[in-house]
């Protein structure tokens, strides 16, 4: 299956979070679609690393387009992103907040039954990857996926485009969640009833 190329990234973060939706992410023989993701810029957004981590700006300047961005959220879950960096415009990074799963659904199932204290849902598989920390379990991404060339189709975790045969998503944007700072932006981009986003969301 065809990657993304690093081309597709270097489009500003919310053009970019938009685009990505309906798009598949491969970890293993593990697969989903994304059906859910948050933009953050480089420049005026309080709620982007880039605000309060060095890290975060030195991770920009060393890495491609395309780049996955992972970190542990609150000690607990790891997040997936991917660095976005277009010419001209402002850097940033695009959160994966939710997947339709699609292949490899028995070991995401496995994998978060083994993260939760208690018994997940049977043969219900909207709970496998609604939510960032979720889907990261899910797909077995860890500290050692930061930095992978997200558009290398040898990678272990990449991304690939929406299959031609499937239609484009309606889309819904709305603002961002699970953040205190910068909560007015409508950057966050939800499939429009997709049953296995994290929250569902108005917006237009």
């Amino acid at each position: 299956m065809n990657t993304l190329s690093a081309d597709f990234f270097q489009q500003d973060p919310v053009t970019c979070a938009r685009a990505l939706v309906g798009c598949l992410v491969i970890s293993g023989e593990c697969a989903g679609r994304i059906v859910e993701t948050e933009a953050y810029s480089a420049e005026n957004d309080d709620a982007c690393h880039t605000a309060t981590r060095p890290s975060a700006r030195a991770f920009i300047a060393a890495h491609p387009p395309g780049a996955a961005y992972v970190y542990l959220n609150y000690g607990v879950h790891w997040m997936l992103n991917t660095l976005v960096k277009p010419t001209g415009t402002p850097h940033g990074f695009v959160l994966i907040r939710a997947l339709e799963p699609l292949q490899g659904i028995p070991l995401m199932a496995r994998r978060r039954k083994a993260a939760r204290k208690t018994p997940p849902p049977k043969n219900d598989t909207r709970w496998l990857c609604s939510g960032p920390g979720r889907l990261a379990a899910a797909l077995a991404i860890r500290q050692s996926h930061h930095g992978t060339d997200l558009c290398n189709p040898d990678a272990p975790l990449r991304f690939a485009p929406r299959p031609a045969s499937s239609p484009a998503p309606g889309i819904l944007a709305s603002p961002r969640i699970g953040i205190t700072r910068a909560t007015d932006l409508a950057w966050r981009f939800t499939e429009k009833d997709s049953p296995f986003v994290s929250v569902p969301a108005r917006g237009k």
